[in-house]
């Protein structure tokens, strides 16, 4: 049986499992996702993301994401940052701004780099920011880093997520008696509700998430404008009290806490409850600063981190920045 080389990584605790397919192409990406997601039989994760060539000149790279449960998704913003520190300390790119082609667009990864903190390992392959690859192009070793002499280690990655939509018939018909909420889709639908208790996500994000006013079903986040950083756990994955390790996570030291802070509790569309969601976040913020919640910038806090997200005015994007995290590589057999 043929092995396939992954690595796991996080962003804000929303883990996924990577893998080159320009080196392991996935036959039935779908049918991984399920198995390789399970967290008790499997890697554990949120999904699977595959990382390859750009099929247009356009972008440098693409991605596909697919869901624990096995379905497609357009979007994912902490995969989008992962992707950003793969492809640089992996030494597959030595460019710090890449274009990456997903089903919702090309988004822009802007890379924030730091000192090193190994040293860069001999023989990593590297391609053009244009993905022209040699045909052995694959993800360093354990314990290989950086190919590029001089380069840092990824601190953060900023993605522009691009414009938001607030109406969007393919996604959302309309409230429908639903709790009251604001639509935002950020090129994946989501259903912001702005309330003092963000626990009821155990309680109603799979309901919501399945509501016949979304016909592509929603990611959904309950959120509550931030007066008191007073740590006070949330459930668990599954609803239940967490410990607390749970706690709103420190805003020291973070490098961000500028604007308003909101407390966000997600129910991922397809995954259920998560430590976080990038575009979440961003929708988040967004309908914070639609209704009159918030301004422009905003802290988004998670179960899993924080994020800093920034809706410009000069250009209407939505700007997300944070961090990204190797977990550990390993192999598995392949599908």
């Amino acid at each position: 049986m043929n092995k396939v080389s992954f690595t796991k990584m996080h962003g804000c605790g929303n883990d996924y499992i990577y893998v080159n397919a320009m080196q392991h192409p996935i036959k039935d990406p779908a049918a991984a996702a399920r198995l390789w997601s399970d967290r008790h039989k499997g890697i554990g994760s949120d999904g699977l993301v595959l990382i390859d060539r750009s099929p247009i000149p356009e972008a440098d790279f693409s991605m596909r994401i697919f869901n624990a449960d096995g379905s497609e998704a357009m979007m994912c913003g902490n995969a989008s940052r992962c992707i950003g520190k793969y492809l640089y300390e992996r030494g597959i790119t030595s460019q710090t701004q890449i274009r990456l082609l997903t089903l919702s667009g090309v988004k822009v990864l802007e890379i924030h780099l730091g000192a090193r903190t190994s040293p860069s390992a001999p023989g990593s392959a590297a391609v053009s920011p244009a993905g022209d690859a040699d045909e052995d192009v694959r993800a360093p070793r354990a314990g290989e880093t950086n190919a590029f002499p001089g380069s840092g280690s990824v601190t953060s990655v900023t993605v522009d997520m691009g414009v938001p939509v607030f109406e969007d018939e393919s996604q959302f018909l309309g409230n429908r008696g639903l709790d009251k909420g604001t639509f935002v889709s950020m090129g994946n639908p989501h259903y912001v509700i702005f309330t003092d208790n963000v626990d009821q996500v155990g309680e109603k994000g799979r309901a919501l998430e399945y509501h016949p006013a979304f016909p592509q079903r929603c990611n959904i986040e309950f959120a509550r404008i931030v007066t008191d950083l007073t740590p006070n756990p949330s459930p668990t994955r599954d609803g239940n009290a967490a410990a607390p390790s749970a706690a709103l996570p420190s805003l020291q030291g973070e490098g961000l806490g500028v604007g308003s802070v909101i407390r966000t509790r997600v129910w991922e569309r397809g995954s259920g409850i998560t430590q976080a969601c990038g575009t979440g976040a961003c929708a988040t913020a967004v309908a914070a600063a639609m209704t009159g919640r918030a301004g422009r910038k905003s802290t988004i806090v998670m179960d899993g981190g924080t994020l800093s997200i920034e809706w410009r005015e000069s250009d209407n994007h939505v700007y997300m920045t944070g961090p990204a995290e190797f977990v550990f590589d390993g192999e598995i057999e392949a599908i």
